[in-house]
């Protein structure tokens, strides 16, 4: 895709409802949002045609209506970005930049560091660091940080470090960085981030979640935070990816339980009261045990979202909500652990077609239910 104004965008827009493609009348989610001092947005990917999101002129029209911020899904992450240690690609980031800019929309970052060696380009795993690793390891990683966040001023906020605290122990993953650093690894990250994006608010995200099989993994989220405060590094805020699924979505299960939403709130509690604000970052609701019935199983995942949201934007530290892509056909849920019915999962607001959904309504009521708040400058 080339250049595109927000004219075109507009005619975008009625090429795809004229299409087929229904989006509900009114403010868009973003729009909504605002009101209360919060901002709405999606992950997109720019892959290859034709299973690209990006590529989608309805879906591309859809995001410029409904989103005030978009977010790369995957295009900003090592693997990405770095297809050789002394090379980088930045096609697809700057497509994605482009577009944000042409059509009015806020850019975030994901994400500077996946601290996750599984996630990291291949040939880091057998990089020869030299006689002097530690040293010849923080150049790679302040040189790729300042690469990558100095060739995007535009960006509202980065994720700095991503998931790098290991849910089965509550400690930092074992990692190549991790491993010749060691913990002060995420200092040196969110200092060269805010050197690099000074304008940017910088933050931590991780998918820690309800329930007490998840108790280890917020633990350990808060020792990391309290860490990063006590020595003075540059953090911003909390973005918890909102990823609804494992333990609640049971056939069962319509609403999170008393208990899981008291433990939820004492973890948030703890984070606000360390002075950090908080981001949705990555929401969506994974419905591979929900019944097969598609209006009793929109029904509930709309029930779910609006209840986490609910709860959340009750903290008027919450600045923005970003759901992990606005339509089911190109949600990454669908490739992963299907449905045992094989049926598509229906974890977003709008469906395959691009019609809305009452996912989408929960949403907006949600917003419209909530506090106002300051917003982020």
């Amino acid at each position: 895709m080339g250049s595109i104004s927000r004219r075109e965008m507009l005619a975008l827009s009625g090429a795809a409802l004229a299409s087929g493609a229904a989006a509900p009348a009114g403010e868009g989610l973003d729009a909504v949002a605002r009101k209360k001092g919060v901002r709405f947005g999606s992950a997109v990917g720019v892959g290859t045609p034709p299973n690209s999101a990006f590529d989608d002129p309805g879906y591309r029209a859809l995001l410029a209506r409904e989103c005030g911020l978009i977010v790369a899904e995957n295009e900003h992450k090592w693997y990405v970005l770095r297809p050789a240690a002394e090379r980088y690609d930045f096609a697809h980031a700057d497509r994605l930049a482009a577009f944000a800019r042409e059509s009015g929309l806020g850019l975030r970052g994901h994400t500077l560091l996946w601290n996750r060696d599984e996630w990291s380009p291949k040939w880091l795993a057998t990089h020869d660091f030299g006689p002097r690793p530690r040293q010849a390891a923080e150049r790679m990683l302040t040189e790729h940080i300042r690469t990558v966040a100095g060739r995007y001023p535009q960006m509202d906020s980065w994720d700095v470090v991503n998931e790098t605290v290991d849910p089965a122990t509550g400690e930092l993953r074992e990692t190549v960085f991790g491993r010749i650093l060691g913990p002060e690894l995420i200092d040196i990250c969110f200092h060269t981030a805010k050197a690099a994006a000074p304008k940017a608010k910088l933050i931590y995200n991780d998918y820690m979640n309800f329930g007490p099989a998840e108790a280890k993994h917020r633990a350990g989220v808060l020792k990391l935070l309290e860490r990063l405060k006590a020595r003075n590094a540059p953090i911003d805020a909390l973005g918890i990816q909102g990823h609804i699924g494992g333990g609640v979505d049971s056939p069962d299960m319509t609403r999170f339980s008393p208990a899981d939403q008291r433990d939820w709130r004492a973890f948030v509690d703890e984070v606000r009261g360390m002075g950090l604000d908080l981001l949705i970052t990555e929401l969506d609701v994974n419905d591979k045990a929900m019944p097969a019935d598609i209006p009793q199983r929109d029904a509930r995942v709309a029930g779910l979202t609006r209840d986490f949201l609910d709860l959340m934007l009750d903290y008027r530290e919450l600045k923005q909500v970003i759901v992990w892509g606005m339509a089911d056909r190109y949600s990454w849920l669908q490739g992963t652990s299907p449905r045992p019915d094989g049926l598509p999962k229906r974890p977003l607001p709008y469906d395959a077609e691009l019609r809305a959904k009452p996912m989408r309504e929960a949403i907006a009521a949600a917003f419209r239910a909530a506090p106002e708040r300051k917003a982020w400058a």
